[in-house]
């Protein structure tokens, strides 16, 4: 089964899930160099619910987000990490250049029953309103752990090059 798919196979996934009565967990991120925050955060998002439907980030997104020298890895190669995850039911990789809009509309048509998210997210403002929209609660489930981010990571690897 291939675990990457598209915005209307993850739409028609979801509606077959709510009909067998089965609990939908969204998420989304960057996930650019993958490391232990990122597991934790994805192991403890399945744990909510049945399903698990990751979002990743466009490379367009990426750069504009984190800055003109990531993404370190691209999108496509992003999602095959991520769909490797035992724990990761579904990987959708999100077009270019959303607007918040856009990622109302899609995800209003997945229809979540969570969104899980990190705590102190600064995306939090933009997930309020989506969840609002869907009826799906906000689940934190973990707090960020120090140290253990893509851009400290790439921050000590631009360090050790530079010596």
């Amino acid at each position: 089964m291939n675990k990457i798919v598209d915005v209307e196979k993850i739409v028609k996934l979801s509606k077959k899930f709510k009909k067998e009565k089965r609990t939908i967990v969204l998420c989304g991120g960057c996930f650019d160099v993958l490391h232990l925050g990122h597991i934790k955060f994805l192991k403890a998002a399945k744990k909510i619910g049945d399903v698990l439907f990751v979002f990743v980030e466009s490379d367009e997104n990426v750069r504009k987000i984190k800055g003109e020298k990531r993404p370190i890895n691209n999108q496509d190669e992003r999602a095959e990490v991520l769909s490797s995850i035992r724990f990761v039911d579904y990987v959708i990789k999100t077009p270019p250049l959303m607007t918040n809009e856009d990622y109302d509309r899609l995800i209003l048509r997945i229809n979540p029953d969570y969104i899980a998210v990190t705590k102190g997210s600064e995306s939090i403002k933009h997930i309020r309103r989506q969840a609002a929209k869907t009826g799906a609660k906000i689940m934190e489930v973990i707090g960020r752990i120090p140290d253990q981010s893509t851009s400290k990571i790439a921050q000590i690897i631009a360090e050790e090059n530079e010596l």
